[in-house]
């Protein structure tokens, strides 16, 4: 595909082409993966090493205690996995009714009984073991030392620590180890975590086993039992990630790949499978219409996955009826393009994270994602080792008739997606939008600009976004023209303009094929929203 690399957006960035590459949102990050990448490592190996410097670099998203998800294609053949951890053998909706009211409808979103077994490093296990070429603990040693050594407070990081400590300042071990000085790190201050370093040492040693069954899980459950919580060993050693088959929908002669259920990617998919009967390649791009088409279009994908995506065994829907092609036909005609709507659930069987992807020049694109949700999780930290746990389990219903109601050992459902493009069944382009239920609305939005406008991957990243809420609530960023702002207030949505991009918008990365990767390289982007940076060689 030829891209025109005219940039008309507000950016100082522009494409990074290389052979080798790594993308994420913090530099150190991407320098860690490259260094991996110049020791010999595959692209596997770098993305485990990136993931790694990510827990202690961008600690307002991701953690020793995340979550993760991963698409890569190893040379051959498309891979998933499912890093997202289960629910404590005690929880049951009883066990939160009687701990936090019959009027409670979740789990809480803060505190260990928002906590869920911590699958990230189970992640890093699986790779390395499956598809990595160094040794493990080779992997953990940038880690290691950025943790021991420290690192200066970037801006965007900075600026969200600072707005979490008022609302997690009193979460168990929080202000130990985020509230080093009683306030949040300046910009340009040196952070330093020596107990994540402890906590990376014995992950390195024992190849990821201290974590799950060794001298880690002891201390998360005796964390805790001191604090209410009701994670064990028990639940940690019985988990494990599952390899998966990634769902794929055909757009615009290409097929955009995602993890399945209990993950929100196929809302992405059920957006661009809507669209496909509507011709945005003759809409002016950033016009009134062609934002209006696709806000509507993921309207209608996210009422579906509301409503029925949860953990594969207790869905009444598989993802091939909720991607029906008649039904998503159906799902179009819905659409008026003279005003904005409202839209429920159909029935088809009629019909606070962080990403980061690289590639290397043998050919294989790692598509990763790691998140501690909300930001900074659930606020609680395990002190001697440095676990940052998320609070994955404010994802479950307590209503009985949901699909998504709590049980012992359960997935809760997911906001963080990794996304893959192929075409003709070869690899395109590894890709992920991070930000709660930003991430498919940024999917869409970016391939839309990309395989419908031919926009370069750093111009449709820098593009202005919108993000539906809920109703016919959007936000938009400040960057977009007043005129398109206008004209979508007319049509009947409710706009709110949003100057905050980093939870709001989301922050992409993108690595595209160019051709053969020993000759032509990759076209590499990374997103102006936050700290990142797109490194090759």
């Amino acid at each position: 595909m030829k891209f025109d690399y005219a940039n008309p957006y507000r950016s100082t960035r522009i494409p990074v082409f290389a052979r080798n590459v790594v993308s994420t949102s913090h530099p150190l990050a991407a320098q860690a993966g490259l260094r991996i990448l110049q020791q010999g490592g595959n692209a596997v190996d770098a993305a485990v090493a990136t993931a790694a410097v990510m827990t202690l670099v961008e600690p307002v998203s991701n953690g020793l205690g995340s979550d993760a998800f991963c698409i890569l294609w190893d040379g051959k053949e498309l891979h998933g996995l499912n890093a997202s951890g289960c629910a404590p053998r005690a929880w049951t909706p009883e066990y939160f009714r009687r701990k936090y009211g019959d009027d409670a409808t979740t789990p809480p979103q803060r505190g260990m009984d928002s906590v869920t077994v911590p699958g990230a490093v189970g992640g890093w296990m699986a790779l390395s073991e499956r598809f990595g070429k160094l040794p493990f603990e080779a992997l953990m040693a940038p880690a290691i030392e950025v943790a021991e050594r420290g690192y200066l407070m970037p801006p965007v990081v900075q600026q969200k620590w600072a707005a979490a400590t008022p609302i997690l300042q009193g979460q168990p071990g929080f202000a130990e180890s985020f509230l080093p000085w009683g306030r949040a790190p300046n910009v340009g201050e040196l952070f330093r975590f020596p107990a994540a370093a402890r906590a990376l040492k014995a992950i390195a040693a024992t190849r990821g086993h201290a974590f799950y069954s060794g001298e880690i899980a002891e201390a998360l459950e005796a964390f805790s039992d001191a604090n209410g919580g009701k994670l064990k060993v028990r639940d940690l050693a019985n988990w494990k990630p599952e390899w998966v088959t990634p769902t794929a929908q055909d757009y615009r002669g290409h097929t955009l790949h995602e993890i399945p259920p209990n993950g929100q990617g196929i809302a992405a998919q059920i957006a661009l499978g809507i669209l496909q009967h509507f011709d945005i390649g003759a809409m002016r791009i950033d016009s009134v219409e062609f934002q209006h088409v696709q806000i509507e279009a993921m309207k209608l994908a996210f009422a579906d996955t509301y409503r029925y995506v949860a953990e594969p065994s207790s869905m009444t829907l598989t993802p091939l009826q909720m991607l029906d092609a008649d039904y998503l036909a159906s799902r179009a005609k819905l659409i008026d393009m003279t005003k904005a709507q409202d839209f429920k659930a159909g029935n088809p069987v009629k019909g606070g994270t962080i990403y980061l992807t690289a590639a290397d020049e043998s050919g294989m694109m790692v598509s990763f994602i790691q998140s501690n949700y909300m930001g900074f999780g659930s606020g609680c930290v395990e002190p001697n080792f440095g676990i940052s746990l998320q609070n994955r389990g404010h994802g479950f219903s307590l209503n009985a008739d949901s699909p998504n109601v709590v049980a012992p050992g359960k997935r809760p459902f997911h906001t963080i997606i990794p996304a893959f493009l192929t075409k003709d069944g070869q690899p395109v382009m590894s890709f992920g939008v991070m930000g709660g239920n930003m991430q498919p609305q940024g999917h869409m939005q970016t391939l839309v600009r990309m395989l419908d406008h031919g926009q370069n991957p750093q111009a449709a990243c820098d593009a202005p976004r919108w993000r539906f809420n809920q109703g016919l609530e959007i936000n938009v960023e400040g960057a977009m023209d007043p005129t398109t702002v206008e004209g979508l207030t007319a049509l009947g949505h409710q706009v709110d303009v949003i100057n905050d991009s980093y939870q709001d918008f989301g922050a992409g990365q993108f690595i595209w094929r160019a051709g053969d990767p020993a000759v032509e390289g990759y076209v590499a982007a990374s997103d102006p929203r936050r700290d990142g940076l797109a490194a090759g060689y």
